[in-house]
């Protein structure tokens, strides 16, 4: 049966920034799925916890700032306490800084390049070793944005790193296939959560952006359950190296 292949019954998955927003819709659909949860996260992920666990899903709490890639060997080990193994990881952690590009500090780059894309390649590289070690193959899902497609205004930073985040998506994607390891991204489209908070509180830019999705609204956690399914399942083992967008229609618009 067809639905069979979306089952992740016995799968653990490490799932990093699960303790709000997307990445806890995240961590909740893959353990409605049936898969085991191991949330990185720099604070404690309670809610998330209790909802996993709610499932009769088992769910790790890990805590690191991924900033620091030292960390990142240990939390895999850590992450094998759970069963021996990783079949999944998503690489959903990040930050955004907003300020003018001609007034942009070095600090405000480093801070977002670091979690948002060197901890991304950093984390996929010993996961990807962890499932070759094992056998099998694996699934990597990385978090990209409307901004892997686009310039956007005051978010510099951001920008390379979410474009950066397309790039090497297509690049491990070509290097991993032949281990059967799975690399895609998921780009949320314009979504209700708390790096948006700003935006949606000013109403002539929440006009703007409301004005140009044809869905009509802002996107919520709920709406990644399926897609990321989709990429972690044998449902998409033909699919290599893509980016989803799942934006309400933003980019055809």
């Amino acid at each position: 049966m067809i639905l069979n292949l979306f089952q992740l019954d016995g799968r653990v998955a490490v799932v990093t920034g699960c303790n709000t927003g997307l990445g806890q819709g995240m961590a909740l659909a893959l353990a409605q799925a049936g898969a085991d949860i191991v949330g990185v996260n720099v604070s404690a992920p309670d809610d998330t916890r209790a909802q996993i666990e709610s499932l009769g899903r088992r769910f790790l709490d890990l805590r690191a700032n991924l900033s620091d890639v030292g960390c990142i060997q240990e939390l895999v080990t850590q992450a094998l306490s759970m069963s021996g193994r990783i079949d999944i990881l998503v690489n959903n952690a990040g930050i955004i800084r907003r300020e003018d590009a001609i007034s942009f500090t070095e600090k405000d780059w480093d801070d977002v390049i670091d979690l948002n894309l060197k901890s991304v390649f950093f984390l996929a590289q010993a996961a990807a070793r962890q499932f070759i070690a094992q056998g099998g193959g694996g699934k990597i899902i990385n978090v990209a944005s409307m901004l892997s497609f686009q310039g956007g205004v005051r978010v510099p930073s951001y920008t390379a790193s979410k474009s950066g985040i397309m790039g090497i998506t297509r690049a491990l994607a070509n290097e991993w296939a032949k281990h059967g390891i799975n690399v895609n991204a998921i780009a949320p489209g314009y979504m209700a959560t708390d790096n948006t908070a700003a935006l949606r509180a000013d109403e002539t830019r929440n006009a703007a952006i409301l004005e140009r999705i044809p869905a009509g609204r802002w996107g919520l956690p709920a709406d990644l359950a399926g897609p990321v399914v989709f990429l972690a399942s044998e449902a998409s083992n033909y699919i290599n190296g893509y980016t989803v967008a799942v934006d309400g229609g933003w980019l055809a618009r």
